[in-house]
């Protein structure tokens, strides 16, 4: 048997450092967070070569005593808890009482420290773990923290290290990430010297959207707020039109904590559905303040994971919150006529402007450094977007003519209060003034409505409606089949029969009207309403291919795929005549819907330009 030995503190530091500093973006997040906890509300963090050689992160909060500067770089010594009980209700970031031990095993760290009580501060310098000078010195209230030559000491670990760009990119992310977790505190981010982005702490989560990510992906948000079973979310939403092609625009956090949860990123995924296209994401920053029972943060050792307890409760609320919201904003893309060399050179203006804003924005340790920086910005004149104020609420075609006429029937089921308080495009109050202009590429319909050309896409639209009626009348039980005569004989393989014959309900309430035909045939004697005139065959498998492909039986995400493709088959089509009858039959049906902006496959049925940009673009307005 090998023999068992007793590791020295060296040793175990550096095994403890191992879990708490992975990369420069980890020593950053440690020590913002401990200034957060320490009360500060203006945080300056500066990095060189991706962090790999120099952090400094400095704040204003209350500072270290004295007597408490060594402790602090002990193990498992920390102010945010005594006892385990403490652990199921922590509100802080950081209470492991690992991270500067941690830093300090494997980094040169330079500590600098005051409290408002005491006239002089302390400068404390660790190598490797071992304290090397202690002084006082003068210094301003707060705490700076130097992390010199991150793995010194620790080659191996230094090696995997990627490049100090990509590094710094991670630290970016994840300062991006504090501002928008506290939005109260002013953050200044310096990356080789150059300010990457500077934060009012104003306590606007636009304000800092708008700093980060500019002034197009701001325009494009709403605001979100819902309280349910004491859960308070509150946020902002991105239109559909800022869509990603991953998940790493949303953002969420959880009690000030930022996060990673398949069960959140699920639930606003679905509450978007209507709305995205297929492989599409949305952007959202959402804030969830919950019950400290009710998560558990210890999941992972960068307690980046969260555990909820009651998660389908949880998922449902979110899901339809996110549901509700979108369905009560407007969502039509607005175009631009203008190149992007014009957009660009109006972007730069702004980044000049942020430049010198900047440049006015004192360092975080002076104790008035917000009221200052905001006097500063409104001596000069310089105002931003009032951020706290909300958004603002021929056989075919033959069949597909009758459709739309069925459809202006259906539109006056409207109810009338649909039509009170709604300034939207897409309202009963708007259609008043709609002017149809004509089609374009017998595709698209230009309207004409207050000072918007809107466009839209007849097949989108069309679809649109027709999958909303589908809905109802699955909802209702009440679809209604068309006899097919003589029937089509279908031959399925011993696989596609299995996957039918589990499926047959499924059939039946689509309307479809299906039975035995000898060994493996079937008869396809009926097929719904809407999907009369098509080719009723290669649909039949199209569908049973779909069913084939679920792990569940009639799951509401199946039903509602099917339903979108029935849609999409029966719909009218581009290149396709329309009178100006029909256009009206089927706008006014389109203004029925919860949500008239996409088609069940989360492309636009409407776009808008506004009459301001048009005038620019023919010089009549500068």
């Amino acid at each position: 048997m090998a023999k068992i030995n007793i590791l020295d503190n060296q040793t175990i530091d550096k095994i403890a450092a191992g879990e708490v500093v992975e990369r420069p973006a980890s020593v950053v997040k440690e020590l913002v967070e401990n200034a957060i906890d320490a009360g500060a509300d203006a945080i300056t963090v500066e990095i060189k070569e991706g962090g790999t050689s120099f952090i400094r992160v400095t704040d204003n909060g209350g500072g270290i005593e004295k007597s408490q500067v060594e402790n602090a770089f002990l193990r498992h010594a920390t102010s945010k808890i005594v006892s385990a009980d403490d652990l199921t209700r922590l509100v802080s970031l950081g209470f492991r009482g690992e991270a500067l031990a941690s830093i300090a095993a494997v980094a040169q760290v330079e500590l600098i420290t005051k409290t408002p009580e005491d006239l002089t501060g302390v400068r404390l310098l660790v190598e490797g773990g071992t304290v090397k000078e202690r002084e006082e010195i003068g210094a301003p209230q707060g705490t700076t923290l130097i992390v010199r030559n991150l793995f010194y000491n620790t080659p191996p670990r230094k090696k995997f290290l990627k490049q100090p760009r990509t590094e710094g990119s991670y630290v970016a992310d994840l300062m991006e990430h504090l501002a928008m977790s506290n939005p109260n505190v002013s953050f200044k981010f310096l990356l080789n010297g150059q300010t990457k982005f500077y934060t009012t702490g104003s306590g606007g989560l636009r304000e800092i959207v708008y700093r980060i990510y500019g002034k197009e992906i701001e325009g494009a948000l709403t605001d979100f707020r819902c309280e349910r079973d004491g859960m308070t979310v509150t946020g902002l939403l991105g239109k559909p039109v800022i869509n990603r092609a991953n998940r790493s625009y949303e953002i969420f956090y959880i009690n000030g904590r930022y996060i990673r949860s398949t069960l959140i990123s699920k639930a606003v995924e679905e509450g978007y559905q209507e709305y995205l296209m297929q492989h599409k994401f949305p952007f959202c920053i959402l804030h969830f303040q919950v019950d400290t029972e009710k998560i558990d943060v210890n999941v992972h050792p960068s307690k980046m994971e969260v555990r909820i307890a009651d998660g389908p409760a949880f998922y449902e609320e979110v899901r339809s919150a996110v549901e509700e919201v979108l369905r009560g904003r407007e969502m039509i893309p607005e175009v631009s006529l203008f190149s992007e060399k014009e957009q660009r050179e109006e972007a730069k203006e702004e980044e000049r402007q942020e430049a010198e804003a900047r440049q006015n924005a004192p360092e975080p340790f002076e104790s008035r450094r917000i009221t200052q920086s905001r006097v500063a910005l409104e001596g000069q004149g310089k105002s931003y977007v009032n951020y706290e104020t909300p958004s603002r609420k021929a056989t075919q075609e033959s069949i597909l003519r009758q459709n739309l006429n069925y459809g202006a029937a259906e539109a006056a089921k409207m109810p009338e209060q649909m039509a009170m308080f709604d300034d939207r495009l897409l309202s009963a109050k708007a259609r008043e003034q709609y002017e149809i202009i004509g089609q374009l590429f017998e595709t698209y319909w230009l309207i004409s409505c207050q000072d918007k050309l809107m466009i839209v896409d007849q097949h989108a639209a069309h679809e649109k409606v027709r999958y909303e009626r589908l809905m109802r009348h699955f909802r209702e039980k009440d679809i209604v089949s068309q006899t097919i005569n003589p029937p089509v004989i279908v031959t399925l393989s011993n696989r596609e029969k299995e996957c039918f014959l589990q499926h047959e309900e499924d059939f039946a309430s689509l309307g479809f009207e299906i039975e035995a035909f000898g060994g493996n045939d079937y008869a396809v004697r009926g097929v719904p309403m809407d999907l009369y005139g098509y080719t009723e065959e290669s649909f039949f498998y199209e569908i049973l291919d779909e069913l084939a492909g679920e792990g569940a039986a009639g799951t509401p995400e199946g039903i509602r795929t099917r339903i979108a493709t029935m849609a999409c088959k029966a719909a009218v089509k581009g290149n396709m005549r329309m009178s100006r009858q029909e256009m009206e039959a089927l706008i006014d049906e389109l203004l029925t819907l919860d949500n008239p902006y996409n088609c069940p496959h989360g492309r636009p049925t409407i776009v808008s330009m506004s009459k301001n940009e048009i005038e620019k673009k023919f010089k009549r307005i500068v």
